[in-house]
């Protein structure tokens, strides 16, 4: 966690590319990955491990955005750059995604990036989020892009629930 929250280029858009503190990953990163949510029935927060080598490639997050319900939650990654550009991201988004409509009674995953975001704004178009808005908040550090807003994206389970029969139907002609 502590290289991975020290990398410029993975951290660029969520603090600058600003160095994080060991105390910082301790106090704030783990406590926040690891906490448990009774309404999902454990964490929000699966380690992602390369296949092939074996070694710790990030992570991903279903986390509910209220701390006592599962209705909506919020979809988030963080992969080495070692992980980029093969796909594992949006594996990794989908499998959550399923996961949270098929098994844990949610109605809406949603997820946000920075406007200048393209590549987490890919993935989550590529696992089937769609934009909703953009928005300006007032973040206490300025990033550069940030005066571009930030981006939200989300699906409903009726969304979900559509575009698996469309799947199944494309699978069932071929």
């Amino acid at each position: 966690m502590f290289d991975l929250n020290n990398d410029p280029e993975v951290m660029r858009f969520l603090n600058g590319g600003r160095p994080t503190t060991l105390e910082e990953v301790r106090a704030d990163s783990l406590p926040r990955l690891t906490r448990h949510y009774p309404c999902i029935g454990g964490p929000g927060f699966w380690a992602a491990d390369d296949r092939a080598t074996g070694v710790f490639a990030g992570w991903f997050e279903l986390r509910p955005v209220a701390a006592d319900s599962a209705a909506v939650v919020e979809l988030g990654y963080r992969l080495n750059r070692t992980a980029w550009g093969r796909g594992l991201a949006t594996e990794g988004a989908v499998a959550l995604i399923d996961r949270a409509f098929a098994g844990l009674g949610v109605e809406t995953v949603t997820a946000n990036t920075m406007s200048v975001n393209a590549r987490s704004r890919r993935v989550m178009e590529k696992a089937g989020l769609r934009h909703l808005r953009t928005f300006f908040g007032d973040w206490p550090d300025r990033i550069e892009g940030s005066e571009l807003g930030e981006v939200e994206y989300a699906m409903t389970r009726d969304e979900w629930r559509r575009a698996r029969a469309a799947v199944k139907r494309s699978r069932s002609h071929d």
